[in-house]
């Protein structure tokens, strides 16, 4: 390490603490990368690979990106499947003497996209986190942009997998005791598996449970948000709890061939059911749709309200157009409410909410 500079240095300290994250190391204007990051993201971004220190005998793989511009860069890198760790500078560095403070503000993960852009506003992005006490099972799932937390459990492992299924998460947050063939079947639904092994004793957003293992698996899930978000989670809703049982049962093979919201062929929305069925005017409305698909109701009292509801709707034609003239003016309050309590809301989300809400 003699040889190397202290910025180096730093670096490769923070580096050393995110194995599992291509660091965005800020310096100046760009966000830097080096070493086996930089290959790995010049090649997904299709950017210049160059070298630091090119003239010394052993020179550093770098690439950059402007930071102004990186939120495109990191949807790219995310969407790929891999986990961005973000270290902005910490102080001014025309008023610092030495060294400039740097620390990771927060990860970017497949299941924690927050920023307009980086998810689909008529899909949930959701990360899941299970435990297991055999035969129990409990499992919970967030969406960190809508604050939407549920838990449930049930005794097999093939509930389980419909769960996953159903739920179609892209993050799984799994203690290090599950079976490697669970592993393989669980990456038939997501590519992104993060093995979580300690938990922190601070319980985030979340009333304790009856249920002692929905507790651990909310923990579970709440703590590795918190670890990699790193700022204020109170958009999170307490969490609710749901029984499997109450839902229409369908394994991976039968949704898949059903098409309910993604075609075999294109593995798209188009052709599918909900593509069918999808007349709503507001994101909010379209995500429930798909929850409404994706979980069969199985209760006749329930079946009969909600049509008792349709019916409603069907028989005052001049009341529902109004309505739906009115929710062509409503954008994604949920998202835009939870990028105001995150922290990382702009003057368009701010127009977009008063617009909504007025």
């Amino acid at each position: 390490m003699s040889n190397v500079t202290p910025m180096m240095q730093q670096y490769l300290k923070i580096k050393s603490e995110y194995q599992d994250c291509l660091l965005f190391f800020r310096l100046g204007d760009f966000y830097e990368m080096f070493y086996e990051d930089a290959k790995e993201a010049s090649r997904v971004l299709e950017i210049t690979l160059t070298k630091r220190d090119a003239k010394k005998e052993n020179p550093i793989p770098m690439c950059g990106v402007p930071y102004h511009s990186a939120d495109s860069y990191i949807d790219t890198l995310v969407n790929n499947g891999y986990k961005v760790a973000i270290c902005e500078q910490m102080e001014d560095p025309k008023q610092t003497k030495g060294m400039v403070r740097r620390e990771v503000v927060r990860i970017v993960t497949p299941g924690t996209v927050m920023e307009q852009g980086g998810v689909d506003d008529k899909q949930n992005n959701y990360i899941l986190s299970f435990v297991m006490n055999q035969p129990e099972i409990a499992l919970s799932y967030c969406d960190v942009s809508t604050g939407e937390l549920k838990v449930t459990h049930f005794n097999d492992e093939a509930t389980l997998l419909n769960e996953i299924t159903t739920i179609n998460p892209n993050e799984v947050v799994i203690n290090d005791n599950i079976s490697d063939n669970l592993k393989r079947q669980i990456n038939m639904v997501t590519e992104t598996i993060t093995v979580r092994e300690t938990l922190s004793s601070e319980i985030y957003s979340v009333n304790q449970t009856e249920h002692k293992l929905m507790y651990q698996a909310t923990q579970l899930l709440l703590d590795y948000i918190h670890h990699t978000q790193k700022r204020d989670l109170s958009h999170i809703e307490d969490v609710v709890q749901y029984a499997a049982i109450d839902y229409m049962k369908m394994d991976f093979y039968a949704k898949r061939n059903l098409e309910l919201t993604e075609s075999i062929r294109l593995k798209s929305k188009k052709g599918t059911l909900l593509w069918l069925m999808d007349e709503t005017k507001t994101p909010m409305g379209a995500r429930r749709l798909k929850q409404w698909i994706d979980r069969p109701l199985i209760s006749k009292e329930q079946i009969e309200a909600r049509l008792d509801i349709v019916d409603e709707f069907s028989a005052h034609f001049i009341e529902r157009d109004t309505l739906r003239t009115y929710l062509n003016q409503v954008y994604d309050i949920e998202r835009l409410v939870g990028r105001v309590s995150y922290g990382n809301v702009n003057a368009r989300d701010l127009i977009q909410l008063k617009h909504s809400i007025s």
